[in-house]
């Protein structure tokens, strides 16, 4: 017997099965963490990785998904597993590549960090480099994306994926407690990262600095600095303008409305690079010392790449870096969102003003699809679709 329901009883129905806690909602003291944040099988779940990140977990096959951002010498970006990867196509499960030893994660290779900034600001701490993308698998000509702890339906990307700091004032110097980083935003692709990890201890009126509501622009949008090679500094810095205000030709503010996707983003209003002052300069061969003495689990060759056992032909040319790291330079373009994270030319495009929007909606669409596939199994159809 078939059991036809209307679009409300389904919405009701829809909320009971995905009664998950937003991954911004959780609260875990580190380093009592739980192995998986998110166990829910429905939707995207359950967890690629895991949160328990220790001596066991590491080595460069990691799948650590906790990520700490410390100091110049001592922090992670999100990234992914597999090479040669698109960022959009893997960031649900992407783990924790980190700069030294003793995390649980995979380590970032020697010769891959280029460049480093880290902008000491009153409500976050913005970490920038400019990379070599393919060391830490992202196919080499991607834009790339956004990861952030929200996603449509609030699991965050990665999914499950937990930051955590020991370098807010709000600390008070302490290295051996850190603080879990409840809003944060991080966006890879073009050879850049750049990291933005909001002091819980100001929030909520530092949210406007880690919104995530444009996630197809890009670093220099998003966060403003100055991504220079060979330069490797930790600055004092203002604030800068909340994520997507910009001031116009006219002298006026307002606030960048991001296209729905499929649209072509051609252009970028220009944003503001907060000033910054009493930079401390670091050599970059002391503060990565320990990268030297890690080796990539993968290997590549003309036209295989092996990965613990598992086996993909490409159609790359390969390369040795100095740290006997194997590299590829893929003729394959980053696909999808075209979210880029080098912000295109400057415009003066005047969209709505005010504040950044809030993080508050959550799409139901996702919702009623999955709600609906698990009662179709039980012959239950929905009308007013």
């Amino acid at each position: 017997m078939t059991t036809v329901l209307s679009l409300g009883v389904l919405m009701s129905l829809a909320s009971s099965v995905l009664a998950y806690t937003p991954l911004t909602d959780q609260r875990y003291t580190y380093p009592n963490l739980p192995y998986k944040v998110d166990t829910d099988p429905t939707g995207r779940g359950p967890q690629f990785g895991y949160n328990i990140c220790n001596s066991t977990t590491q080595n460069q096959d990691s799948d650590c998904q906790t990520a700490l951002l410390n100091s110049i010498d001592d922090w992670c970006t999100f990234g992914p597993a597999t090479p040669s990867s698109s960022i959009q196509d893997v960031e649900a499960a992407t783990v924790a590549w980190c700069t030294k030893p003793g995390r649980g994660t995979r380590v970032i290779p020697e010769g891959a960090i280029t460049g480093v900034q880290v902008l000491k600001a009153p409500s976050y701490i913005l970490f920038t480099a400019n990379i070599r993308q393919e060391l830490i698998n992202i196919q080499t000509n991607d834009d790339g994306g956004e990861l952030d702890p929200h996603g449509d339906d609030q699991r965050g990307n990665p999914l499950g994926g937990l930051v955590y700091s020991n370098a807010f004032p709000s600390n008070k110097g302490n290295n051996n407690t850190f603080q879990q980083v409840i809003e944060w935003h991080n966006f890879l692709g073009s050879d850049v990262i750049c990291f933005k990890i909001c002091d819980p201890s100001v929030s909520p009126s530092s949210q406007p600095y880690c919104n995530n509501l444009f996630d197809r622009t890009g670093c220099n949008f998003v966060a403003p600095a100055a991504y220079q090679d060979g330069v490797f500094e930790v600055c004092e810095s203002e604030n800068q303008d909340p994520v997507g205000v910009y001031t116009g030709a006219d002298g006026k503010t307002s606030t960048y409305s991001q296209p729905p996707e499929p649209t072509v983003i051609t252009s970028l209003p220009s944003v503001k690079t907060p000033s910054s002052s009493k930079c401390t300069p670091y050599n970059s061969a002391s503060l990565y010392a320990a990268a030297a003495s890690v080796t990539p689990t993968f290997s590549v060759t003309q036209d295989t790449i092996s990965i613990s056992g598992g086996t993909s032909t490409t159609s790359s040319a390969t390369s040795t870096t100095s740290s006997g790291v194997t590299t590829k330079a893929s003729s394959t373009t980053g696909g999808g969102s075209g979210s880029s994270t080098h912000s295109t030319s400057s415009t003066s495009t005047t969209s709505k003003s005010g504040a950044g929007p809030s993080f508050s909606a959550v799409p139901v669409a996702p919702i009623i699809a999955i709600a609906a596939s698990v009662l179709a199994t039980f012959g239950v159809v929905i009308v007013g679709l």
